[in-house]
Parts: structure tokens; sequence; C-alpha cells
């Protein structure tokens, strides 16, 4: 009878031991049991903050596609206003600025511009002598105009054909200046304040150049800002795995739609080859979608304004590309997964509208491979981070996305060290725990970085909050990737962070599961022991 508990004993410990090491077991890593990566951002989708210089050589660098402007006339002494947010008239009779004075920029040339209003109407006029209006749903020539500066903050604003706007005593703008105005104060002279100039992606960079100096920008970049050397330097120092940005017009190479330069394409083949020489995996994240998802330079908007989820046509194209990169790497070696988009808004973004496109993109993947794992990202912004997890999108190897940055929120800004590491491990901790148990997919913390709002933090204080973030994020289901691999901001910068010691890789991931394995392998082995003798 003895014998008989012992057996069961010993069975049910081997069958908690296996479900342990199972569970939390991610398919075709080599050697490893999770997720380790890093992120390679800025490289095939632009973000001027991780790379500022390549922005350098673009004239009016400061009125890229996007920019927010507001117009005083000198004489007036008002603000430009487009009637209600747009779609009606053009005033000048606004003394404080609010966002009906506030226009964005679409850029034609270095000196020819459109403006766009709150409501996403541009500035028009219907013949010379006619007052400006802000009634065009899209621009054309008719909503082209030059842009001359003085001093930066003078502006004179011309017409194809030659003749400047004027401000009338009626309040209106109109296309009838006599003549070449100077820069002194007359009704053609305004004062341009540049409210922002925040978006700094990959509809800026190839618009600002123009296509032809553009493609030497952003071949020298491709060739030289990833290379294989930093997949020798990833294999190095433990880790397994790149989350690769992509941008939607990838599927359109060598030939995207203007102003995108094509490359990146053979850049990504190139990442492939170098990570299975590695034995790293590949994660392709499509970080920018048509028309954009967020609003922000990282989805490549043009100005801010995000159109992915009221247009059909646009989710539609989106899954063109999914389809696109599944068919294209579904067989390769190195391929770990594919994100289906990155960082939806929730202010922006419907969840019934998310969840409907993330599950038709699980087919698509599905339908080239049945083990590649299908990750969808959880909306920025104020949404429930279980929402994902119960949205029935898939049965099975998908994968939720989480970003945890102790950063871009009120919350964190008087956080002091010590307060920003016992967040992460009580409340982040906390949250993860849940998720982990919530039943559903895997959960990957796809964005992190050893930064934060504290201003007077020590090298050690970087160091305990580096080593905070790998002891939690480690127990993701799935895993993390750092954001990112190469940044001009250094706490950014995974490869500086790592040479400088202030992130230690090597030795984490295995920790707390070893232990437990150990000990469950030790407990089995002893039953047996004692079974057999």
């Amino acid at each position: 009878m003895e014998a008989i508990i012992y057996k069961w004993v010993f069975i049910f410990l081997l069958s908690c031991w296996l479900m342990f090491t199972v569970s939390y077991s991610v398919e075709g890593l080599h050697g490893d049991s999770k997720v380790r990566g890093v992120n390679l951002g800025g490289w095939l989708v632009i973000e001027g903050w991780i790379k500022p210089s390549l922005f350098d050589g673009i004239y009016n660098g400061d009125m890229l596609d996007g920019t927010e402007v507001q117009l005083r006339s000198v004489t007036l002494q008002k603000y430009v206003s487009a009637e209600n947010g747009g779609g009606m008239d053009v005033t000048v009779d606004k003394d404080i600025p609010s966002s009906w004075e506030t226009f964005r920029l679409w850029r034609v040339s270095d000196s020819e511009f459109q403006f766009r209003t709150m409501q996403g109407q541009f500035f028009t006029f219907n013949g010379e002598g006619n007052s400006v209006t802000a009634t065009a749903e899209s621009p054309s020539a008719m909503e082209t105009f030059y842009i001359e500066r003085y001093n930066n903050d003078r502006i004179h604003i011309k017409l194809q054909s030659g003749t400047y706007l004027q401000t009338s005593i009626a309040n209106r703008i109109t296309a009838d200046y006599p003549g070449i105005p100077g820069w002194d104060d007359n009704t053609a002279t305004f004062e341009m304040t540049i409210v922002s100039n925040d978006l700094h992606g990959d509809y800026q960079l190839a618009n600002g150049y123009g296509h032809a100096k553009a493609k030497e920008v952003f071949k020298k970049h491709r060739n030289k800002f990833i290379t294989i050397e930093d997949f020798d330097f990833l294999h190095q120092h433990g880790i397994n795995s790149v989350r690769i940005p992509v941008g939607w017009w990838i599927a359109f190479d060598p030939n995207p739609p203007y102003p995108y330069i094509g490359g990146s394409l053979e850049a990504l083949d190139n990442a492939f080859t170098w990570a299975q020489a590695y034995n790293i995996k590949c994660i392709i994240d499509l970080h920018a979608a048509p028309g954009s998802q967020n609003g922000m330079e990282h989805s490549s908007s043009r100005d801010g304004l995000t159109g992915w989820p009221t247009s059909q046509d646009y989710i539609s194209q989106t899954l063109d590309v999914i389809d696109f990169l599944a068919s294209r790497y579904a067989s390769h070696p190195a391929l770990l997964g594919i994100e289906l988009l990155n960082e939806p808004s929730a202010a922006n973004v419907p969840l019934d509208v998310l969840t409907s496109f993330y599950k038709q993109g699980y087919q698509i993947v599905r339908k080239y491979s049945t083990t590649a794992y299908v990750i969808v990202c959880q909306r920025i912004g104020k949404a429930d981070p279980l929402e994902l997890l119960q949205a029935n999108i898939g049965p099975s190897n998908l994968v939720v996305d989480i970003h945890y940055y102790n950063l871009f929120d009120n919350y964190f800004v008087n956080m002091s060290s010590k307060d920003n590491i016992q967040f992460i491990h009580k409340s982040r901790e906390t949250q993860l725990q849940a998720l982990n148990s919530a039943n559903g997919p895997l959960v990957f913390i796809g964005e992190w970085v050893n930064e934060w709002n504290v201003t007077s933090g020590s090298e050690k204080d970087y160091q305990d909050f580096g080593k905070a973030q790998l002891e939690v994020y480690d127990e993701a289901s799935f895993g993390w990737a750092y954001w990112t691999i190469k940044n001009d901001r250094k706490h950014w910068d995974f490869e500086w962070n790592v040479r400088n010691g202030y992130l230690e890789i090597i030795g984490y991931g295995h920790k707390l599961r070893s232990s437990f394995t150990n000990f469950l392998g030790l407990s089995c082995c002893s039953f047996l022991l004692l079974i057999i003798f």
C-alpha cells in the first residue's frame, strides 16, 4: 500500500514539475524558456528623437509636416482663426490663440505649404481678390501657399501666381496685396509662432529632404545603424530575440508610395539572416499602419491626426501588409512571431474595431503558420489591461503585448528613485501576476526602458531600477524586450547600459524557475529513491 502511495505522490510531483516548466515555455527559442529581447527601434521606422542628426540637413527643418503654427497680423494685432475649428470662414479677430487658431502644416516643398485646421479642412481661396476660407476637404494647387520668412518669426504668404495675402479691415484674409511687401508693419506681414514641431518620423524625414536626397539619407542610415555586429553583441549578452518595428510601406518595396523610401525590406531580410547566424529569433512588429493608429511619429503620422480606425480601406490595407509579411517570413527559421499593430490609441481606436482587426490578422498569420506567435498590442492611454485577454482573438500561440514605462504620465513626475523601484515591485508585479493568471494569452512586456523622471538619480539608483525591472518583467509568461538597442539618449540605449554596467542581463531569466524546478526535481528523485529502496 505504501508503495502505491509513493508512486502516486511521485507522479503528482513530476506532473507539477512538468506543468511548471512547460506552462511558461516559448516554442522555438534556443536553450531558453522565455523571450529576453531588444527592440531595433529607430531603424526601419524613424523616430527623430532616437537619432536627431538625421534631420540636420533639412532646409526649414522646423517646418516639417505636422508642425503646429499660429499666425498674428502685425497691423491688427489679432490671430488668424478658422471659425468653428474649420469648415467655415477664416478670420483675423482673436486676441488669444487656442485650438481654432492653431494650424498643422503640410509640407509640399521647402517653401510651399498647406494649412490644415483642427477639424481637418484646409485653407483655400476662390480666385485672387477673394477671401481665404477653411473649407477644402483635400489639398491641391488652390490650397498651396508659398511662405517667405524673415528672422524666422515674420512671414509673407504668397499664392502660386505671385500675389500676396493680406488682412482686410473686415478682419478677413484676402488674396490682393498690391506689389511686393517689405518686412515693416504692413497688412501682408504676419508673425508666425511655432507651437509644436514634435513629429519627426518617416514621413517628415523623407518629405523634408525630397526624394533624391532622402534616398541617400535612408540608405546610409539603414546600412550603418544596425549591423551584424549588433547581433553578435546581443548574442554575447544573453539576448535571444529582437523585436523589429516596420512600417506598412515595406509591403510595397522597392517602390513604396511617395514620400516613403524603398530599402526597408532588404534591411529586414538582412536582420533575419543575421539573427539566424546567432540563434536569435525575430518578432516583426507592424509599428506604423496606414492613416496612423495613434497620431505619433512612430506610427508615421503626417500631422498628428489618427485616421486608421475611421477608414475600412486603411484597415484592409493593414491586413494586406500582415498577409505580405506572414507569407514572406512564416517559413523562415528565425521567425518567432508577428505583432499585428503597435500601440493603438485608446482615445481613437474603439475596442470592437481593434479586436475585429486582431481576429482577422490572427487568421491571416495562421494561413501560413500554425506555430508562429501572433502578438496583439494593448491600447495606450486609458484602457483595461485585461481587455485583450478576454477578447477570444485566437486559440493558440497568442500573446498580449503591454508596454511598461515609468514615464509619460504625471503620476511619475514627483517620484523619487525609491518610489519608482517600489512601484515596479508592488504595482507592476501585482498587475503582471494577475495577467499571467488570467488563463488567457501569454504576456509580453514588449517595451520598457531603464529611464524615469528622476533628475538626480545616481549610477547605483539606475542599476537598482534596472535590476528591479529585470526581476519583475522576467515573470511575464512570454518575456520582455528592451526599448531600444541604440539611442542618442544614453539611458534608453541598451548597448550603452550594458557596456557601462547599468544593466546586467546574463543571469536573469532562470533564477526563480531554476530554484523551483530544482526543488521539484530533487523531491521527485527523493521519492523515486524511496520507491526503489
